[in-house]
């Protein structure tokens, strides 16, 4: 079914889903030739019906596809991540030859694109794990994305990349990340961070919504932080839900959905990799909880019958509110990054990837979900100070935690008071204090462990490094 040419394709891509066939026709816009491959083959014969005068070759076998392309052949798999990839580059293997390039465009696990690396390097084929950010519409018109693998095999495909992705002040939206599973990370913690970023706006959604806002009252507040230091798309398209109406009641639509939310992995991975890391991602980790027991409806419809709690009474004049609101989101939303950029700096260290920080926000500045303004403060910290310890340092960063902690703690008090949960609210806080604290109560808990495990500890009035143990009395019973 292919189309009679003797051309040869610039691009291959396997599995025409949306996300693919959107991909497809951006690197096809940009002035490539792009080959198609689809397990079903009526999925291919549609796509390439339904796009005519595209530069576009149809395929029915792999066998067909492979010999489409000009070497070093591009191939970049779009399927479902785990064992689907593994079969297709099993499948793909046997018809390749050395030099050419296999791509893992999903939402795979770094520790897989790792291994497949090295099994495709040994066989004299190269790999790239590339994360892609910015859903079905950043496909299309262009993404971020996050290539990992060899410095040799991004030049091959750096015209093509920076051709497809989104463009913020004429600068491409991707980079080379790091050698093997490099991207896929750094993409796995990118939606890690976004965990946080949409569990954040939902607080304050929650705030407001107690406060008895409407949801036209609530699209206009975030319409206008859509136009101040908050500007993101997450803030944008929150405005967008607010304001649409349900067609079949009438209602606003935010009211009609079920208080469900659903989660696809990347977040556990993250808080794992945290663990096995003993990195603090506690924003993260209490986004990836909230959704958790959202998913619990029917327990918590249940207990809601028996378990008290205080009716919310919000009395504050709705301008304060909406002020001191924002800047607990503002300030939530910065310790929400540090976290996730430590996490990227300690497994960029570990593994020896030397990560470049302040390129990793700069190619979050557009295409991908987590876009937003502050990022270009991000990356100006991280070229003020590549070696910055915690962005929360940064003076840019330290001016603006400074000015809003009063009115983030106002936010969390009020709320724990009025009995609405802001898990991702309280633990930003929690972290903020923790860190900025010179003495944490852990002196207490390294006598306890001394006291039943003899596990020592260090001295305040001695050198580090010295270990001390205390012959506690004896408990009985």
């Amino acid at each position: 079914m292919s189309q009679p040419t003797s051309e040869l394709s610039d691009f291959g891509l396997i599995g025409l889903a949306v996300m693919g066939q959107n991909l497809v026709l951006n690197v096809e816009s940009r002035g490539f030739r792009v080959s198609v491959f689809n397990r079903t083959t009526a999925v291919t014969e549609k796509f390439v019906a339904d796009n005519p005068g595209r530069n576009l070759v149809g395929t029915t076998t792999l066998e067909e596809f492979v010999q489409s392309l000009e070497r070093p052949r591009k191939v970049q798999i779009m399927v479902k991540a785990g064992g689907p990839v593994d079969a297709v580059i099993a499948q793909l293997v046997p018809l390749l030859e050395e030099g050419d390039i296999i791509i893992d465009g999903g939402n795979s696990l770094y520790t897989d694109t790792e291994r497949r690396d090295k099994e495709l390097a040994a066989k004299g084929l190269r790999f790239i794990g590339a994360g892609v950010s910015g859903g079905e519409e950043g496909a299309l018109k262009g993404p971020s994305i996050m290539p990992g693998g060899p410095a040799s095999t991004w030049e091959v495909m750096q015209p093509i990349y920076e051709a497809i992705a989104a463009k913020v002040d004429g600068v491409p939206c991707v980079t080379h990340i790091g050698p093997g599973g490099a991207g896929h990370y750094v993409k796995m913690v990118h939606n890690g961070i976004e965990y946080g970023d949409m569990q954040l706006i939902c607080e304050a959604y929650n705030i407001f919504n107690a406060a008895g806002f409407s949801a036209e009252e609530m699209a206009a507040v975030f319409e206008e932080w859509n136009s101040g230091d908050l500007e993101s798309y997450l803030i944008q398209i929150t405005a967008k839900i607010f304001g649409e109406k349900d067609a079949e009641t009438g209602q606003p639509i935010i009211d009609v959905i079920l208080d469900k939310a659903g989660q696809k992995g990347t977040g556990q991975w993250t808080l794992m990799n945290a663990v096995e890391n003993t990195v603090v991602i506690s924003t993260i980790n209490a986004a990836v909880e909230a959704r958790i027991l959202s998913s619990m409806k029917d327990q918590r419809v249940a207990a809601s019958a028996h378990l008290e709690g205080p009716k919310p009474a919000i009395d504050l004049a709705r301008e304060e509110l909406v002020t001191k609101v924002r800047d607990a989101l503002y300030a939530s939303k910065i310790i929400s990054y540090a976290q996730g950029l430590d996490l990227i700096r300690t497994m960029g260290e570990k593994q020896g990837w030397n990560l470049d920080l302040g390129a990793i926000a700069r190619i979050w500045r557009g295409g991908c979900i987590i876009r937003a303004r502050f990022l270009n403060r991000i990356t100006e910290a991280y070229e003020r100070e590549a070696g910055l310890a915690n962005l929360m340092l940064d003076p840019f960063f330290k001016d603006v935690l400074n000015s809003t902690q009063r009115n983030w703690r106002e936010v969390v008090a009020l709320a724990v008071s009025n009995g609405i949960a802001v898990p991702a609210f309280s633990a930003s806080l929690s972290y903020y204090d923790s860190y900025r604290s010179e003495r944490l109560p852990a002196n207490l808990l390294q006598a306890q462990r001394d006291f039943f495990g003899a596990h020592t500890y260090e001295r305040v009035d001695k050198p580090a490094g010295e270990w001390f143990h205390t012959r506690w009395p004896e408990v009985i019973g």
